[in-house]
């Protein structure tokens, strides 16, 4: 193996690659630590938690005049993938696999994340599926491994239902990057929250932290999407030597949780969109909760939310940036809170 992929410096989904590793380390932790001070914030940032290359379990891929990959570097053009130093096997494989229906296809962004029993497909294209399109997806999908295929809200091919640590994965279901990042961050909610005998998982999804606390503690899980929100509903009543898990829909952005409701709570942990969570952390900072885990894929909003906790009297704990979205500008990172 080189030392680069053959597609470095024009595939776009790579911009570090070439960095040496301690440079590289370097310029990942100082995303968060530059996000942190433009915010006015002082933190303890740890080294990075590296991820392996050849992990990352889902993507977005390109599809066009038969080409699968993704985009060039600053163009629409799509790199014909032949190499991938991020994805895991399974899902280069599938890329590969791709080519013998891609002209049928034609162009669409396919959504693929590599599930614990095969591939889940979400199609994102401008036509109509007709009946022999759908016939040869059926049995391309059989030979590849793909347990579904969706598009557009409705499953064109469904051989079985996609599963996640026994949740049955709705369409467009959300899962972190890697697994072994899942479980860096697992182990740090964990931690954080391990005194508590009740918490709150908001911006739930699926159960990610909701499922992997359960076993020691009640769990209100809130989340605004029905499909994760019932997914998650179903695996808990399902899987045996659980505390409670309640569910709630809820869109935190228009409708937090105020002061009042999270104060029944020992603990909380959220992980919300890019975006970040400033609705309801001014609600978290109100309401005197003393053990809070933020999970964030995005340094910036992260900083700006830490700010608003910090001013209401919470006290930061390390730091932990995770190298989930390798070689990219982008860097996951999880700390804990707590108020006296």
């Amino acid at each position: 193996m080189s030392a680069l992929c053959i597609h470095f410096g024009t595939c776009g989904g790579c911009a570090t690659q070439d960095l040496p590793p301690q440079e590289y380390r370097t310029r990942k932790r100082d995303i968060v630590v530059r996000a942190l001070a433009r915010h006015g914030v002082e933190a303890q940032v740890a080294e990075i938690f590296a991820i392996a290359p050849g992990t990352r379990r889902r993507c977005v891929f390109k599809i066009k005049d038969g080409r699968i990959g993704f985009h060039a570097r600053a163009s629409h053009d799509i790199v014909d993938m032949r190499e991938c130093r991020v994805l895991t096997p399974g899902l280069f494989g599938l890329a590969q696999d791709l080519r013998d229906i891609a002209n049928e296809i034609g162009t669409a962004e396919l959504h693929a994340t590599e599930a614990d029993n095969g591939f889940d497909l979400m199609l994102r294209w401008s036509r109509k599926a007709r009946p022999a399109l759908i016939a040869k997806l059926a049995d391309w999908a059989a030979h590849s491994k793909v347990t579904r295929i969706t598009a557009g809200g409705e499953i064109l091919v469904e051989l079985a239902a996609p599963m996640w640590r026994g949740v049955r994965l709705p369409p467009g279901a959300f899962l972190q990057p890697t697994r072994e990042g899942e479980a860096f961050l697992q182990a740090e909610v964990a931690a954080s929250a391990a005194k508590a005998k009740s918490a709150l998982d908001l911006f739930a999804g699926c159960g990610t932290f909701a499922l992997a606390l359960a076993p020691r503690m009640k769990v209100h899980a809130v989340e605004h999407d029905a499909a994760q929100l019932s997914a998650l509903a179903q695996a808990a009543r399902a899987r045996p030597g659980l505390k409670p898990v309640t569910v709630e829909k809820r869109d935190l952005f228009k409708q937090p949780l105020s002061a009042k409701e999270l104060g029944v709570y020992d603990a909380a942990i959220l992980d919300p969109p890019r975006a970040g969570a400033a609705a309801q952390i001014a609600e978290l900072g109100k309401s005197g909760l003393k053990r809070i885990a933020y999970v964030s894929c995005n340094a910036d909003s992260f900083a700006r939310d830490t700010h608003a906790l910090l001013g209401h009297g919470c006290k930061i704990g390390i730091v932990r940036p995770v190298d989930q979205f390798l070689w990219s500008e982008h860097i996951e990172l999880v700390a804990s809170f707590t108020r006296d």
